[in-house]
């Protein structure tokens, strides 16, 4: 990666990381228009002022529009969201190769303050 490049993924990865920004892309990835209150439903747990503000910077970065039936992806915001798609084959693959932890068991505490499997004390 060239250092010209570096400020454009930065750039990118700090719009993507806010709250619900991945969802909103993801949620209008069919390409059908979606209204506010639908988008909100899509997402799920957004308040409307989160997403309102989601909305205006993926709109200033120019990976939404608003049309006449709603909000949609800019073919920028389509081509992102395509890129992104290969995301779960890839998660599938990345998860299936980590070692899996062993079950941890925990033992209960004791009221008296002593190891569960201490001796008993001498008489």
């Amino acid at each position: 990666m060239s250092p010209r490049d570096k400020p454009a993924i930065f750039l990118l990865l700090a719009l993507l990381e806010a709250r619900y920004a991945m969802r909103v892309l993801w949620a209008l990835r069919d390409g059908h228009a979606q209204t506010f209150r639908l988008l909100q439903d899509s997402v799920g747990g957004v308040t409307p002022n989160t997403l309102n503000t989601r909305i205006k910077e993926m709109r200033e970065a120019g990976l939404l529009t608003h049309g006449s039936d709603g909000y949609l992806l800019t073919p920028a915001g389509t081509d992102l969201v395509r890129r992104l798609g290969e995301l779960p084959a890839f998660a599938q693959k990345w998860a299936a190769g980590r070692p899996r932890k062993a079950p941890t068991t925990t033992t209960p505490p004791t009221t008296d303050g002593e190891e569960p499997d201490a001796p008993p004390p001498a008489a």
